[in-house]
């Protein structure tokens, strides 16, 4: 499979074996050896090719050529870089950007192809503490599943999709990677096979979404499938897996229908499993397994909009948190403040 595409063709065409296109190409095809994902690759082929055109603007024409200096400056050009809506790129963003300059330059040097690397010590921006999102609501989520035309195949394929998203909170690629034989219904597991990281893992899944994903197979997957070998659970009208920009798509579609102006497709049912099992309990540990976070750091994240117990006990023990606790708050409707402030003059007198 050519990992680089027609843009890497034309980048490398007009260049000696020695510019940074033909080293980038190298390097892709080193990832792509040691069983990198084609998603990955191809990330990391895309903020190549920017930089090689970069590159080619300075007449900067091969490794040797880049010192420390020169991706200082590159890093100014992210920082300045406007996108066609005139947003510039999230500190994020010109972050990953950054990390993948630095593994190319890495490689470069821990093969001989360069004396040092000068990436090595390469500042990146300050990662901003991220506040996730809102997720969806019981509500919410009950609209977009009653709204499915459960006539149509493609209508209940949804249906069952959306319920294994909101029940196993798996990635969208490790929905779309499942196949057939990969959910037992007994045990009530998905086996994960090489999610994120290439780990496999077993998630529970509820015997509601088991319910649907069963009809699905029984009454709409036959009507999709064209090949009797194909063993992917999910299809689309073509018989073939949908593509992951294909059910984002799909499901920010019927969020728009459903009047749900929240950011976000796919990820909010994994946001939104996570954040309702903390608020009904779950130890985060529990909640870190079932995501596959390598960190719990990361699974932390969600504590900052898993607020309905701390909210309940901020009721239940601050003083102040309930009118009815104070002997002497004003009733609702008076005329008088319901917040009592103290008169240091009144006290002194």
């Amino acid at each position: 499979m050519n990992l680089t595409g027609q843009r890497w063709q034309q980048l490398v065409a007009v260049r000696s074996p020695d510019s940074i296109a033909a080293w980038a190409c190298r390097y892709l095809q080193a990832l792509a050896v040691l069983q990198f994902r084609e998603t990955t690759v191809r990330a990391r082929a895309q903020d190549l090719a920017r930089f090689v055109e970069w590159c080619d603007e300075r007449g900067l024409a091969t490794p040797m050529m880049i010192t420390k200096p020169i991706l200082e400056r590159f890093q100014r050009h992210l920082f300045y870089y406007r996108k066609t809506n005139g947003e510039p790129l999230s500190s994020e963003r010109q972050g990953v950007f950054l990390q993948h300059l630095k593994g190319f330059f890495r490689w470069l040097a821990q093969n001989n192809y360069l004396l040092y690397n000068p990436a090595a010590d390469l500042v990146l921006p300050r990662k901003r503490q991220r506040v996730l999102r809102d997720p969806l609501t019981v509500e919410e989520i009950a609209t977009v599943l009653q709204a499915l035309d459960l006539s149509d195949p493609l209508g209940l394929r949804d249906r069952a999709l959306l319920e294994a998203f909101y029940s196993t909170g798996l990635r969208r690629a490790e929905l779309l990677g499942l196949t057939l034989y990969d959910i037992d219904p007994r045990r009530g597991t998905v086996f994960v096979r090489q999610g994120k990281g290439r780990k496999d893992r077993v998630v529970p899944i509820g015997e509601r979404a088991i319910a649907w994903v069963r009809r699905y197979v029984d009454e709409a997957r036959p009507q999709l499938v064209s090949d009797p070998a194909q063993t992917r659970l999910f299809l689309n009208e073509q018989g073939q897996p949908p593509s992951l920009n294909a059910i984002t798509q799909r499901v920010r579609k019927l969020f728009d229908e459903a009047g749900i102006a929240k950011r976000g497709a796919c990820h909010l049912f994994r946001h939104t499993m996570a954040t309702q099992m903390l608020d009904n309990g779950a130890d985060l540990r529990f909640v870190q397994e079932m995501l596959g976070h390598e960190s719990l750091q990361t699974t932390q994240h969600y504590t900052h909009v898993s607020i309905a117990k701390l909210k309940a006990i901020h009721a239940a023990t601050h003083p102040a948190a309930s009118l009815e606790r104070r002997s002497d708050a004003v009733p609702v409707g008076s005329k008088q403040s319901a917040i009592m402030i103290a008169d240091p003059d009144a006290e002194a007198g």
